[in-house]
């Protein structure tokens, strides 16, 4: 049986990716930061065949001790300060979690691999960096492939530069079967009511239901290539079980604005966006990234892989899933 350790199991990505490597037959291990975690208990509930482990990436001794106990033949670490207009607040902590976490993820497996040098015996911990679109940044170059220079524009984008690096690194320097997913935008019912687009599915269901009259937004103009986490989460175990470690862009190679997701949003609940939506200057970024779009070609070719849902059906989903949800709470 393989056995798999993933950090950020309690998030949207982390979530979809042990349910379904739990299909696969894996045994899976979750790490997760803290007893008072507050999304523990749902986690635990919708994932019940999780094994959890406490740990943090802030600190190496715990990463070691949680390889040690799970000796997993797999690694995903998709842990991390994963809203952007949040690291410019806390942009230190970004650094340290989101950049130097993956640093100590990769010592943890060198460490209880036994790696010294640049061999290594047998082929090793497999270890999957869950890189970012928001590298691209101010992209150089439309659509952006494996090959695009990066230009992060936020602490979040230049923290996932040095992930990204980092993991190159380890796998020149120790031969260690580590590669990088460069993800564009993935979304699902399941993503943080932070972000713009479940605020958008969100709103719209509340608004419909009558149990907010407005939604507060920063800027809706910026371009994103949007999919469906699920689809997203296959692409990841997909590169793990290549012979050799390679980097992968994976997206839609569709370009939609927040606006256009906001006025299907609203459409799918027979209202017209404009009618709701206020532009709230305390959302905006101060750097923004206009326009991002994956060319997924390497990632069709060589893994298989294609998305299984259209933009609008994205829409439908998340839309569907916010108005049941809303209509069974006060």
């Amino acid at each position: 049986m393989t056995t798999a350790l993933i950090t950020g199991i309690t998030g949207q990505d982390g979530s979809y990716l042990a349910e379904h490597l739990l299909s696969l037959g894996y045994k899976v291990h979750g790490l997760v930061r803290g007893q008072a975690n507050p999304k523990r208990p749902l986690m635990e509930a919708l994932l019940p065949d999780v094994e959890v482990l406490e740990g943090d990436l802030l600190d190496q001794t715990s990463l070691i001790n949680a390889m040690q106990h799970c000796q997993p033949d797999e690694v995903y670490n998709l842990a991390a300060i994963s809203f952007v207009p949040l690291s410019w607040n806390q942009a230190e902590l970004t650094a340290e979690t989101t950049g130097l976490g993956v640093l100590r993820m990769l010592e943890a497996i060198r460490i209880v691999s036994g790696v010294t040098g640049s061999q290594t015996s047998g082929p090793g911990i497999k270890f999957y960096q869950a890189s970012s679109s928001e590298m691209f940044g101010k992209v150089r170059e439309t659509p952006q492939n494996e090959g695009t220079p990066f230009y992060p524009r936020s602490p979040y984008g230049v923290a996932k530069v040095y992930g990204h690096y980092i993991t190159v690194n380890y796998r020149e320097s120790y031969n260690l079967f580590a590669c990088s997913g460069i993800l564009f935008n993935h979304e699902s019912p399941r993503r943080g009511v932070d972000f713009v687009t479940r605020k958008l599915s969100l709103g719209a269901a509340r608004i419909k239901l009558g149990k907010q009259s407005e939604l507060l937004m920063g800027n809706l103009e910026s371009k994103r290539d949007w999919g469906y986490a699920p689809d997203y989460v296959r692409a990841m175990h997909l590169m793990l079980q290549q012979p050799e470690a390679e980097d992968y862009v994976i997206g839609t190679g569709e370009q939609h604005s927040g606006q256009e997701f906001a006025e299907l949003a609203f459409k799918q609940v027979g209202l017209n966006c404009e009618d709701y939506i206020r532009q709230d200057p305390r959302f905006m970024r101060p750097a923004e990234v206009d326009h991002l779009l994956g060319d997924a070609s390497k990632a069709r070719e060589e893994l298989g892989w294609a998305p299984s849902l259209s933009f609008e059906e994205l829409v439908q989903v998340m839309v569907e899933s916010d108005l049941e949800t809303e209509s069974k709470t006060s």
